[in-house]
């Protein structure tokens, strides 16, 4: 009888779960969860922003219902590398990501948004940033880094010199203090001066403050071209000495003479993993990058900052030994002209403000030089000058093989590189990396669907899951009961990039529906203009930022 009595009791509250009511209800779907499982039928409800159950819910009542035949039902995806720092301040409804299915952006990459000196913005500390947006709303969640370069300039401004004892203690507790106010972790971004003169046994110091609090160590390498191989094992290096995890940014060889070498990289990696030191990384899937202009110019000419680097670009003789380091190289330094393979052609024009310059937006340099006529480094000089030395430019300098290679990896995870803007935005006018628009799909579509690189379980599971573990968000990236709701829908057999190079403005196809926190925010593919996205905060948040562990 006590058995009949359970049985019986069991059945009703399944029973009884059917005639539940939820906010929302997704039927009919094949439920990817993004734990690399394959797919299944299942419906989910969802209540109060959360997951409440996955199952059978015939009958269930809710305020909405979509019915997702024919569609797979994700986790929202996390963009492990994300630049809607200050985008989402004026488009805090992240359009152009909430369209790819985005739902978490990871932020702060090398330049973070504190510490900041007064004056500058309306907050001084990332802290006072997380507050701001919390403020004003947006449309996705975000977590941020803190960024060593930040820290650096903060501390010691832009003078090309050696970061003292005392000035690596001082951005060490700059650090300390924005892993307690939540930033996931440290990030480097080594290429570009003055960030680049820390040293591998400084980044280990500086790492490790941010591993006391939890956190991870995310770098975009010093050197991703003729001195990549060392370059990783400087990021290995820091992992092994910090005892922190990982996460290279955008793994590639960016240097035409080396391509096809990437399993070199992966050997490293490879050997480092097995002796027990976390090392990952994140690719996005085109085979060109997004810098600037500027970065052509050799570091000794930045130092001082934006306004010397201008003098210098005056003075005759200094251009003639900026040439020089240009055409042939300095040891050391990653030179964007040698990388794209000493050709102009390589390099598509993204922003300029001058009259003179604006028809040459989104067309070649190699273009710009021959409308101009004369020496081509001359007239990158004269461009700079002109532009107030900024150009922010698309590099086309690593290989879609080894992009390819770099995927399949089962410790590399997908990261935009990008920022969220709209097509009818402030920046509409501007020439954007298609990856804004179109990284996401263009994984699911391309490299899954046509090219069968990854599975569809594969694929989500290094959207979604992958990335939240890394920063150790452990109620996201997967669906499961109590986790949060945020949600991608899409169509596995439509969805699919159409940015281009030429025409980056497109927002991709096939992605319907997007639930952030339990919010519908894209609904049959209408922005509803809801701001349900939070500030995600680290392991190291303390409600006392001051507090000292």
């Amino acid at each position: 009888m006590r058995s009949f009595l359970l049985t019986l009791t069991t059945t009703l509250a399944l029973a009884g779960c059917g005639r539940e009511s939820y906010d929302l209800l997704i039927v009919n779907g094949i439920v990817v969860d993004g734990t690399g499982a394959e797919g299944r039928r299942e419906d989910v409800g969802i209540r109060d922003g959360k997951i409440v159950v996955l199952g059978d819910l015939s009958g269930a009542q809710s305020s909405r219902t979509i019915d997702a035949t024919g569609l797979v039902v994700a986790p929202g995806f996390v963009d492990m590398h994300n630049h809607s720092d200050t985008t989402l301040l004026d488009e805090p409804t992240c359009e152009s990501m909430i369209r790819q299915g985005v739902t978490t952006m990871v932020l702060g990459e090398g330049e973070s948004q504190g510490p900041i000196i007064d004056g500058q913005r309306p907050w001084t500390t990332l802290g006072g940033y997380f507050d701001h947006v919390e403020q004003k709303g947006v449309a996705a969640n975000i977590c941020s880094y803190v960024g060593q370069g930040q820290a650096w300039t903060y501390v010691k401004g832009y003078e090309m010199t050696p970061a003292t004892p005392a000035e690596i203690e001082a951005m060490k507790k700059e650090i300390g203090r924005a892993m307690r106010q939540g930033a996931m972790g440290l990030s480097t971004s080594l290429l570009m001066p003055p960030a680049n003169l820390v040293t591998n046994e400084q980044l280990a110091e500086l790492a490790r403050v941010a591993a006391d609090h939890g956190g991870i160590y995310s770098t975009h390498i010093r050197d991703e071209g003729e001195g990549v191989l060392d370059a990783v094992q400087e990021a290995i290096n820091v992992g092994k000495w910090a005892g922190i995890r990982v996460d290279i940014i955008h793994m590639k060889i960016a240097h035409r003479e080396l391509w096809g070498r990437v399993s070199e990289i992966f050997t490293m990696i490879d050997q480092a993993r097995a002796e027990g030191h976390d090392i990952r990384a994140n690719v996005y899937p085109y085979r060109a990058g997004n810098n600037n202009l500027r970065s052509i110019v050799p570091p000794w000419a930045h130092d001082g900052g934006n306004e010397k680097m201008l003098e210098r670009l005056r003075n005759a003789r200094l251009r003639a030994r900026m040439r020089k380091d240009i055409l042939e190289g300095l040891p050391g330094w990653y030179n964007h002209y040698l990388a794209t393979g000493g050709g102009w052609e390589g390099m598509q024009l993204v922003a300029l403000s001058r009259e003179r310059n604006k028809p040459f937006v989104g067309k070649r340099m190699s273009e710009l030089i021959a409308a101009r006529g004369g020496d081509p480094v001359d007239v990158l000089f004269d461009v700079l000058l002109e532009e107030n030395g900024s150009v922010s430019t698309i590099f086309f300098h690593h290989a879609e093989e080894d992009m390819q290679e770099v995927m399949k990896q089962p410790y590399t995870s997908i990261g935009s590189d990008g920022s969220a803007i709209s097509r009818d935005g402030p920046r509409a006018g501007t020439h954007v990396h298609p990856r804004w628009y179109g990284t996401f799909p263009r994984v699911l579509g391309r490299y899954t669907r046509e090219l069968k690189l990854l599975t569809l379980p594969e694929a989500i599971r290094k959207m979604t899951s992958m990335n939240a573990e890394k920063i150790n968000l452990v109620d996201r990236g997967v669906l499961r009961t109590g986790n949060w709701a945020d949600v991608t829908i899409f169509d596995p057999d439509t969805v699919a990039d159409k940015a281009t190079f030429d025409d980056p403005h497109q927002y991709p196809e096939g992605v319907p529906y997007v639930i952030v926190n339990g919010v519908l925010v894209l609904d049959n593919g209408k922005h509803t203009g809801a701001l349900p996205g939070q500030v995600l905060r680290g392991s190291g948040y303390r409600r006392d930022p001051q507090q000292t562990d």
